[in-house]
């Protein structure tokens, strides 16, 4: 599967890999890039419909064997971030640094993803895209910027999305958390409903790392906070670690 994808920022340079979440394109980096491709060749691309993270992790391997790219930092939310954590833990030699934004090692009971698949398949994403987007920002933020991601949520193919939800079902990571050994960062939102801060902290504390909590921000905190967010990721990228 042909992944689509845009390369920002000079081909010199360390590369960062921004895949996009559920029910989301790699647009939604558009507002962190500009901080980024100065100093990154940066690598953003749209996650396809998959059943399994694992799956989704090998979709990437595969673009990066297409892009002739060994190795690579990682910077995912929600979906993004299980994708990151399975690469970490299973292909170490192809992740160089990894953040971990807004997003869990298990994201909650089975059938409610099953539901929501089921859902979607049936009848789209318009009937509950109000209250997903409720979620992904804090009552505070524009209108414009909500309905801007609130088009690009009910424009996602149902079978993506559907099938995406059915991963999230599968998706139980916390057994496997200590394998990960790339330097790492974590960050949470304090208003983030869909993955609450404590699931960072189980994160965080598994790997033996930091983690961050953003204020006035909810699930799409890398939008809402953007300068932060870009600040935090980029301060982590470029630290020296030491033996």
């Amino acid at each position: 599967m042909r992944l689509r994808y845009e390369l920002d920022g000079p081909a010199s340079e360390p590369v960062l890999a921004l895949p996009s979440s559920l029910g989301t394109t790699l647009e939604l980096w558009s507002e962190n890039i500009p901080y980024w491709s100065d100093t990154f060749c940066v690598l953003s691309y749209d996650q396809p419909g998959r059943r399994t993270i694992a799956e989704l992790g090998q979709d990437f391997l595969d673009l990066l064997d297409e892009l002739g790219l060994e190795r690579v930092s990682y910077c995912g939310l929600s979906l993004g971030g299980a994708t990151g954590m399975w690469l970490a833990a299973t292909a170490p030699e192809r992740i160089e640094r990894l953040v971990l934004a807004c997003t869990s090692a298990r994201f909650g009971e089975p059938d409610q993803w099953l539901e929501r698949a089921a859902l979607v398949r049936e009848r789209g994403l318009e009937p509950i895209a109000d209250s997903i987007v409720a979620r992904w920002f804090t009552p505070a933020e524009g209108p414009e910027l909500v309905e801007r991601f609130r088009e690009q949520l009910v424009a996602t193919p149902r079978e993506v999305y559907a099938a995406c939800c059915e991963a999230l079902a599968a998706w139980d990571f916390r057994g496997e958390l200590t394998a990960i050994e790339a330097p790492t960062l974590v960050i949470a939102a304090a208003d983030d409903s869909a993955t609450p801060p404590a699931h960072a902290e189980q994160i965080a504390r598994a790997i033996g790392t930091t983690k961050v909590v953003l204020p006035y921000a909810a699930h799409l905190a890398n939008v809402e906070q953007a300068q932060a967010f870009s600040a935090l990721v980029a301060k982590h990228l470029s630290s020296v670690e030491v033996a």
